[in-house]
Formats: structure tokens, C-alpha cells, sequence
């Protein structure tokens, strides 16, 4: 399997895509946001890519899910599991591409993450007791990766029911296939990625991001259910609900993104530290230059 990723904006859709075409292969999309139905400008599927020299590419794990729904680390395994045997037994070259690193790292390391079974007794107990308490308790059952575990009452009970399942050994545990993989990534110089971010985002303003969001919530999609979804969902709620001014929207929603992609890198940069080896693409290369680079080391 080949593995792209970048941060947003750096042209990884566009790259997998003629990848894709060049050596017969479908792509499994590792964004956690571009699952939902709907939410197409602000997430970023830029569909028409998936279409080179009028082919159309094969993608997975786009649109399965509506939007409201919570869908998780432990599902997007599950579903690339499916995805990838599908396109190995259809004689396909699979090729993993997005930015979001926990996705990417879940599959890479095979992450043992149990589906969490429904235990109301459980949660009753666990609400009866004060933050300090469940802190403490999660303490003895795992280790933190995630410091917002403490920092919210909800994920806090959350993680310590994760963890007790753990420790019974949950059924559920699937082995992940042992999958050989070439990892690559593709990181644009810096103020050649602010750039792009800045065109991009004003692009997508002039063409029908702030629509999308209103027919979200027309929709039914509460305001704080939609700010949930990321940066361009949460500050053009904010402006549509009257918290903020156009402008002011525009200036907040560009520096996230900055800050979001400066993030993505820090991430990726982590897994090289653990051991993932990225082979990082010239970003100033043509395309057919990025993907001479690739097939040599495939």
C-alpha cells in the first residue's frame, strides 16, 4: 500500500489521484471529516479531482456517514479494513491519503481500539463521582495519550470505560493484516503553504462555503453540533448565528488553518521520531516528476 500525507493544502488529492491513474490503484481517504455527506466545500473533497484524463478514480471512505453523527477512530479502521481487501482482491494498488494523523497512525501501527459497548449501570456509577475521582481511576487502567480525556467530563468518562473494556479483553479485537507500505509526504514550503491556505479559503468562501453551512443547519444540525466539525464549520456558525462579523470570521478561519496545518506537521514529524520512515516529496516538482519519485521507491 502506498501511504500519502500532508498537511491541507499541499496537494495530496490531486497528486493520489494521478498516482491512482498511473498505477491502476484506488484511493481510501484518511480525513476524519470528508466521511459526512453534505459537508463537501468546507471539508475540502474537491470531487472533480477523482476524475484524471476523464477517468473517473475509485475513493473510499468519503460520504458514509450524515452529518451529526460522532463517527470515530475505531469505525474508520473497521471501514478501511473493508476498503483495502476490496481493492487487493480486486488486483488494485490501495493508496491510504489525508492528513489526519491519527487516522493514518491507527492503520500504520494496527491501534488495538475496542468498539465500546453500551453499560448505562456503568456510566450511572461513573457520573456519581467528582472529576478528581475519575481522574484518578483512569490513571490506574492506562496510560494518557490525549490530555482533553481530563479536560472534558464526558471524554473522561468516556476513556475510563475504554479502559476497563480493555482490560477484559474485549471480543472485538481484530488483528490488522500484516500490509506492506511506502509512506510518503508532501509539505510545501512554509509561505508557499500559507499561500495556498489564504487562496484557498477565499475560493471557497466566493463559492458557496457560507451556503453549505446554512443549508446544514437549515437542516436541522444544531450550532454546536456544526462547530464541532473543525474550523470552517465553527467560525461561519459563529458568523451565521451573529457572534461574529463577516470579516472577523474571515481573519479567525484563516489563521486556524495556519495553525491546523503547522499542527498536522507537528504530527507527522512525531511519527518519524516513533519510527515511521516518510519519504518527503519535492513539493516543487510537476506532478509527473512526484510521481517518477514515488514509483522508483515502491
Amino acid at each position: 500500500m502506498v501511504v500519502l500525507l500532508g498537511p491541507t493544502a499541499s496537494g495530496k488529492t490531486q497528486l493520489a489521484t494521478r498516482l491512482a491513474y498511473e498505477l491502476d490503484g484506488e484511493i481510501i481517504s484518511a480525513d476524519s471529516r470528508q466521511v459526512y455527506r453534505g459537508m463537501d466545500i468546507g471539508t475540502g473533497k474537491d470531487l472533480q479531482e477523482y476524475v484524471v484524463n476523464g477517468n473517473p478514480i475509485r475513493y473510499h471512505l468519503i460520504d458514509i456517514a450524515d452529518p451529526g453523527y460522532e463517527y470515530n477512530v475505531y469505525e474508520f479502521q473497521q471501514d478501511f479494513l473493508k476498503a483495502y481487501e476490496g481493492i487487493i482482491q480486486r488486483g488494485k494498488l490501495p493508496i491510504l491519503c489525508g492528513g489526519t494523523g491519527l487516522y493514518i497512525e491507527s492503520i500504520l501501527r494496527g491501534y488495538h481500539l475496542p468498539r465500546l459497548e453500551p453499560n448505562p449501570e456503568l456510566e450511572l456509577m461513573l457520573n456519581s463521582k467528582s472529576t478528581q475521582e475519575l481522574i484518578d481511576l483512569l490513571n490506574t487502567l492506562r496510560e494518557q495519550h490525549n490530555t482533553t480525556d481530563i479536560l472534558d467530563r464526558k471524554r473522561l468518562i468516556k476513556a475510563i470505560r475504554i479502559g476497563m473494556q480493555e482490560m477484559r479483553h474485549t471480543r472485538h479485537h481484530r488483528e490488522f493484516p500484516e500490509i506492506r507500505t511506502a509512506v510518503f509526504g508532501i509539505a510545501p514550503e512554509r509561505t508557499v503553504l500559507r499561500e495556498r491556505i489564504t487562496r484557498r479559503l477565499h475560493h471557497r468562501l466566493e463559492n458557496g462555503m457560507v451556503e453549505e453551512v446554512k443549508r446544514l443547519l437549515a437542516s436541522g444540525i444544531s450550532a454546536e453540533t456544526l462547530k464541532f466539525y473543525g474550523l470552517e464549520y465553527k467560525f461561519i456558525t459563529q458568523y451565521l448565528t451573529g457572534e461574529i462579523e463577516y470579516e472577523e470570521m474571515v481573519v479567525q478561519l484563516n489563521q486556524g488553518i495556519h495553525r491546523f496545518a503547522k499542527r498536522q506537521m507537528t504530527w507527522f514529524r512525531r511519527m518519524e521520531k516513533s519510527g515511521t520512515i516518510i519519504n518527503w516529496i519535492d513539493s516543487a516538482l510537476s506532478v509527473t516528476a512526484q510521481i517518477s519519485f514515488i514509483t522508483k521507491r515502491i
